[in-house]
């Protein structure tokens, strides 16, 4: 995955008042923090870092900050809140990870061949419970997308997180390895007329024996 940069500028004053007047100016106001390090804050223009923000990769992209740490420092986003109206970023949260480590990230998913479902091709539906799931892996080596295989599965299949082939060297949290990400359902239309066909036996079996 390649490195975006991000244009920061320091965050002179703090405070609820400092935070308004920077939104005002076109800046969102972030806080950096880890790898053994105080906390910084910074603000990164509106207009650069909404283009990202409202992505699903935005948790699994690794960012490089301009005028923040030393040349090559890498950051991922870990939190961010958004307007209650406009649904804008108005504050992030980064991490600065080095190389070598291990992070925890979110990576969205991707469910792919449809059409060789067996389940899906005879109108059942796809219920997804979680479109994002959180692995552990080394920061050069963190993937766009998750993607599952939907070959072959039939009404009822459920996947499990345990059931996801992940590439190389990227790991389940120990506690997200059984959690339900999807499952084909059977769609009611179906069983409502399997049952109708079922009364229309009874009813001529009923006939046939008088």
């Amino acid at each position: 995955m390649s490195t975006i940069v991000l244009r920061t500028k320091s965050r002179e004053r703090k405070g609820t008042g400092a935070a308004r007047s920077d939104r005002r100016d076109g800046f969102i106001p972030c806080v950096i923090y880890g790898d053994g390090k105080d906390s910084e804050s910074v603000c990164i223009s509106k207009d650069w870092l909404g283009r990202y923000a409202g992505r699903p990769s935005f948790f699994s992209t690794v960012f490089e900050m301009d005028g923040v740490g030393p040349k090559g420092q890498k950051f991922i986003a870990k939190d961010v809140q958004f307007h209650p109206v406009t649904d804008q970023p108005i504050h992030v949260d980064f991490l600065r990870v080095s190389k070598g480590s291990k992070v925890a990230v979110r990576v969205p998913l991707f469910f792919t061949n449809e059409q060789a479902s067996p389940g899906l091709k005879q109108g059942g539906v796809l219920n997804v419970l979680v479109h994002e799931m959180d692995v552990t892996c080394d920061p050069d080596n963190i993937p766009e997308k998750i993607e599952i295989d939907l070959t072959g599965f039939d009404f009822h299949h459920t996947v499990h997180a345990r059931d996801i082939k992940l590439p190389e060297n990227i790991a389940l949290p120990v506690n997200c390895k059984n959690f339900t990400v999807a499952t084909v359902v059977a769609p009611t239309i179906m069983k409502k007329e399997t049952a109708e066909d079922a009364s229309t036996t009874s009813e001529t079996s009923s006939v046939t024996t008088s």
